[in-house]
């Protein structure tokens, strides 16, 4: 019992310790800690880089890469000349295979420049696919304009971004006689305001 105690005791000296430091970060360092070095090895603890594993099925595919380490995606270039016609849809081909990690998708979103300045987008964004896929990534491209469009081979038509989600492998889908009822209910399309 007197153990207990004293883990109870020491506990509440290690929380009394973290309140001050979290009002006063001096506080850490008047203890003789080096902040910088213990912000770097907990980046390096808790922050694990993903592996996300990559094949070239085609000769002309281009090489995925982020251009910026803050980008959230990275580009996906065509390995083909296409035209789409106005308003028209195509399946573009990127020459690219990945092993998706379980747990993640690769999601294929348009590129913000490509949608303004050349009204093409991805069709169905953002496109999903599966870490249990392992064929060519092709994209649903969309032409807005009244004019075809020419995609020349090697250009960049979306970007993809590897996103954490919950695989149904992790999900147990039941039925059940009747949902329940929460506050805001079926408001739905516009009913928080414009």
């Amino acid at each position: 019992m007197f153990k207990k105690i004293k883990e109870i005791k020491e506990m509440t000296s290690m929380m009394s310790d973290i309140k001050k430091a979290m009002n006063d970060p001096s506080y850490l360092e008047n203890m003789g800690l080096d902040i910088e070095g213990l912000e770097q090895e907990l980046s390096k603890t808790l922050i694990k880089k993903a592996v996300l594993s990559f094949e070239k099925c085609h000769p002309d595919a281009v090489n995925p890469n982020y251009n910026y380490e803050s980008d959230s995606g990275f580009d996906l270039h065509s390995v083909e000349d296409i035209t789409i016609e106005s308003m028209g849809r195509v399946l573009v081909p990127t020459g690219l295979r990945f092993n998706i990690p379980m747990g993640n998708e690769i999601q294929v979103r348009p590129k913000s420049g490509l949608a303004l300045k050349e009204g093409l987008t991805v069709l169905n964004t953002p496109g999903t696919v599966d870490s249990g896929y392992d064929g060519e990534v092709k994209v649903i491209m969309y032409n807005t304009n009244t004019k075809p469009y020419n995609i020349k081979k090697g250009q960049k038509i979306a970007q993809a971004v590897l996103c954490p989600v919950i695989n149904g492998k992790f999900v147990q889908l039941q039925m059940v006689d009747k949902i329940e009822d929460s506050e805001r209910g079926s408001n739905g399309f516009g009913s928080t305001g414009i």
